[in-house]
């Protein structure tokens, strides 16, 4: 059973898992394409096939529920929050919440600030899962820490790869 709040998306290879996720992160204002697998923005408008013809442009809306009223000041005015993402082909992106034009950093923050996003561990990319039960122990860790929000909280002498030592000395030859 999934707990309330939770979601998967279950499905075969090649159903579209995947390009799901990569919708939601490109909505969510994720700024590199790289991470999109598409080698430009424009990549991401569907560019036909034998049966269906070319698009100019592509576009993601996400109705999230705000009814405890938790976005920040400037868009917590509606029980539900209407963020969109449009691009035109060769013309670019324009972002919206509520129906209003906001910049990419806008979108950012709003998902910054309910402390998911397109960064956020809570969306398990392609390969993910299986790069987690093949990790050592400890690369592990740093994942389940980061999912839980706690690795900045982690003293660096207990995370892998930090060493606890003294800051060097310098020469007085360096201090001028």
């Amino acid at each position: 059973m999934i707990e309330t709040g939770l979601t998967g998306v279950v499905g075969p290879n090649g159903c579209g898992k995947s390009n799901l996720v990569e919708a939601l992160r490109w909505a969510m204002a994720r700024p590199r394409t790289k991470s999109l697998r598409a080698a430009d923005m424009d990549a991401v408008i569907f560019a036909g096939s034998g049966n269906r013809p070319s698009r100019n442009h592509a576009e993601v809306v996400m109705t999230i529920d705000n009814s405890d009223r938790t976005a920040p000041a400037a868009v917590n005015d509606r029980e539900t929050l209407e963020i969109s993402r449009r691009i035109e082909r060769e013309a670019g992106s324009v972002y919206r919440i509520n129906g209003r034009d906001v910049r990419a950093r806008d979108v950012q923050i709003l998902f910054a600030d309910a402390a998911t996003g397109a960064r956020s561990p809570a969306l398990v990319h392609q390969g993910k899962i299986g790069e987690i039960i093949q990790a050592k122990p400890e690369q592990r860790r740093r994942v389940l820490e980061d999912a839980a929000g706690v690795a900045d909280f982690t003293p660096a002498a207990t995370r892998p790869n930090c060493a606890s030592r003294p800051p060097k000395p310098t020469s007085p030859a360096s201090r001028t």
